[in-house]
Formats: structure tokens, sequence, C-alpha cells
């Protein structure tokens, strides 16, 4: 038992560590994108970006859900040595490809729309309006890079799949740079950067795609599998809440902030947004560094490794919580004036507590992201599901609304760690041993 569980930590460390590093990689264009828009825009650059990510978020969201979880299955069907994960892949581009098509006729006919249905104003849209109109005419690239890093990962090239994701998040913040400031592009300079990005990463998967020794992915092209595809987004419906949870909660909060503090307030609230990408990116990094250990060791029947890979999952992601937590309270001051290139004082008298605040509730949303990941991972769609709905949907919506009614800008900062808290206490009682749902041919 010792040298299995030795051999368990090492492979979890590795993995850990690398999706990690990418996930903190991929949330770093985020910051760039906020910190060249806020030079260039000022509160109204942070305040256009930050009603531009819920709609972003849900172009990303149903990527994760059809490519992580067609990514999981062919995983278990892998370890269960069943036939037809060969075209697991195939039907996973398509799909992809097949939804991008209307985020790109959203982003040509429809983003003046979905801005002025967030409350924006003429000077926020002019802002805004180019920014997404640009990322979501590139949807077709964002959407097959996540397929691709998905299946990258799952077939056992985290190596691969870790480089692919830094260097297109390397390229997006340098090309940031060059396009907003010398070619003086501004904001259309940065949503071209960020939409060029994923065509780095796609790349670099190739390398994976066309090696010899390691790759059993293959690209074999034959009919639209729906029922694989219900499959696949069934174990994928924690990704799709992970990343549409951001775009839901920023809609509650601008709506609740509105009322209580102007565009000061969604601008203050866009500061912490944006840091807090970085801290739910480490947490997803040990999810998706668990997601494939925990498909294997299901889909081998190890119960041993696999409550021990949750056990050691979660150890890491509370140890993290805790480091983030210490660090924002002593660098809160620091970390928003990054983003407060006009000095507001305002702004920073708002941020700075509220980001304190804020950042207490990771504790929790670790909690809750490594189990809603390992549930999905072990064919438990219904557990996994239904954490993730509760945090990323419903409680956070309800705490969203309810208490800053109560208690002004201290109740926005609150309902984050409200949400994950209640969250973790009505699954608690979810084992990591129960026996999993059944995945029929």
């Amino acid at each position: 038992m010792t040298i299995e569980r030795v051999k368990i930590d090492s492979q979890l460390k590795r993995f850990v560590y690398q999706n990690v590093l990418a996930m903190v990689g991929l949330s770093a264009y985020v910051l760039a994108d906020t910190f060249f828009i806020s030079v260039v825009g000022g509160t109204n650059g942070i305040t256009a970006l930050n009603l531009c990510l819920p709609a972003y978020n849900i172009m990303n969201a149903i990527a994760a859900m059809i490519g992580i979880g067609h990514a999981t299955l062919y995983s278990i069907y892998r370890a269960e040595e069943r036939e037809g994960y060969e075209k697991l892949f195939f039907n996973a581009i398509a799909f992809e490809l097949i939804c991008s098509v209307f985020f790109v006729l959203i982003g040509i006919f429809g983003s003046e729309a979905i801005l002025r249905l967030e409350g924006a104003d003429k000077a926020i849209i002019d802002i805004g309006k180019p920014y997404l109109t640009v990322a979501f005419c590139f949807g077709p690239m964002f959407m097959t890079q996540y397929a691709c890093n998905s299946f990258v990962r799952n077939d056992g090239d985290s190596e691969i799949a870790m480089a692919s994701t830094l260097f297109s998040s390397l390229f997006n913040i340098i090309f940031d740079y060059i396009l907003v400031f010398p070619c003086g592009l501004g904001v259309f300079g940065a949503a071209l950067a960020t939409g060029l990005s994923p065509i780095v990463g796609i790349s670099i998967c190739c390398i994976h795609f066309f090696g010899k020794r390691n790759n059993h992915i293959r690209l074999i092209p034959g009919k639209l599998d729906f029922k694989t595809l219900f499959r696949g987004c069934k174990l994928g419906t924690a990704a799709f809440v992970a990343e549409i949870s951001g775009g839901i909660t920023i809609i509650a909060f601008n709506y609740s902030i509105m009322a209580i503090a102007g565009n000061i307030g969604v601008a203050a609230y866009g500061v912490i947004a944006n840091i807090a990408i970085v801290a739910s990116a480490i947490f997803n990094g040990v999810s998706t560094g668990l997601q494939p250990l925990a498909s294997e060791a299901y889909g081998r029947g190890d119960k041993i490794r696999k409550k021990l890979l949750l056990e050691q999952s979660i150890m890491i992601g509370i140890t993290l919580a805790v480091i983030q937590i210490v660090l924002v309270f002593i660098f809160a001051p620091a970390l928003v004036s990054i983003f407060n290139s006009a000095g507001s004082k305002e702004l920073a008298r708002m941020s700075e507590p509220g980001l304190r605040i804020y950042f207490v509730g990771f504790i929790f949303a670790a909690l809750n992201m490594i189990r809603a990941s390992y549930f999905s991972a072990t064919g438990r769609a219904k557990e996994s599901s239904l954490i993730a709905i509760l945090r990323g949907l419903i409680l956070i919506v309800l705490f969203a609304l309810i208490l800053p009614r109560l208690i002004g800008m201290t109740g926005v900062w609150l309902a984050f760690g409200a949400a994950e808290l209640t969250t973790y206490i009505i699954t608690a009682h979810f084992k990591a041993d129960e026996k999993p749902e059944l995945m029929e041919e």
C-alpha cells in the first residue's frame, strides 16, 4: 500500500503542477487584456470588458462541455478497452465547429445588442463592441482548441497540453502589447491578439497528434453521434458550469452593483473578478490534473486509487487556498493598483476590502471544484452536476441578488463565499466510493 501511495502521489503532483501552470497561463491573457484595456480606456475600459466576459464565457462553457466531456469518455473507454473510442475525437471537433457558427453570427450581428442588454451606455458600447465582435468571430478556433487540449491531456501527454496553453497565452500577452500600443489598434488590437492565440495552441497540439509513439487519437470522419454527444455533455456539465458561472455571476453582480454604486462599482467588481480568475485557474488546474487519473482508475475498477486521488487533490487545493488568502490580505492594495492606472481613490476604496472578503470563499470553492471534477471523471454526472449548478448558477445568483440589498457592497463581496459554503453543506454527504452511474453502450 505504501508503494502504491507514493506512485499515486508522484503522478498526481506532476499532473496537477502541469495543469495549474497551464490554467494560470490561460488566465494570464485575461489579466493582460484587462491591464492594457484599463490603460487605454480607464475605468470605462474595465467596465466594458467586464460586460463582454459573460457572453465570452458562454462560448467557452459550451466548448468545455463538449471537449472535456468527450475526452473524459475517451479516457474511460480506453481504460475499459471498449471499441469505438477512436471516433470520439472527430465527434467532439465536429460539434465544436457546428456550435461555433452560432457565435460567429452573434459576433457579427449581435454584439451591440448583448452589451445594451447588460445595461451598457454609449461610451461602454464604443469600447466593448469591437472586442466582443472580434472574439466571437474567432469562435471556431477557441472551441476547437478546447477539444484538442482535452484529448491531448487525456491521452497522457500533459506536457504538450501544458505547452499549448502556455504558449498561446504568451502569444496573446505579447501581441496584446504590440497591437494595442506600437500598432495603435487599442481595444480592437487586444481582441485580435486574443482571437489569434488559439491557433498557436492548436498548432502545438499537433505535435502530439502527428507523433507515432504515444498518440492514440485519431480524427476518423464519420456520422455525427448525438447519443455520444449527450453522454459526453453529461460528464462535461461540471466544466460547462465552471466556465459559464463566471458569466452568470458577473451579470448578477453587475445588476446589483449598478443599483448601489454605478459604473465605478462595476469597475471595482471587474478588478476583483479579474484577480479571482487567476485563483480559480489554480483550482481548475488541480481539478483538471485529477480528472484523467480518476477516469483511468474508474475505468480499471481501482477503488483505492480513486479515493487516494480525491483525498490528495483536496489536500493540495486547501493548501493553495490558504496561501492565496494570506497573500491577498497582505498585498490587496498592490494588486488593485495594477488595474487602477487612473489612480481612482474611489475604486481603491471599494476594491481593497472587497478583494479580501471575496477570497475567503476560495476555501470552499476549492473543495467544490475538486469534488465536482472527481465525480464527473468517475461517471457520477448527477453528483458532479448538482455541485456545479448549485455553486455556479443557483446559489451565487441568489446571494448576489439578496445580500447587496441587505448590507450594500459588503453583501456583493460576501455572496461568493456564501454560495460556496452553502453548496458544500448541501453536498457534503456525497461519498467518494459510492457506486457510479453505468456508462451504457
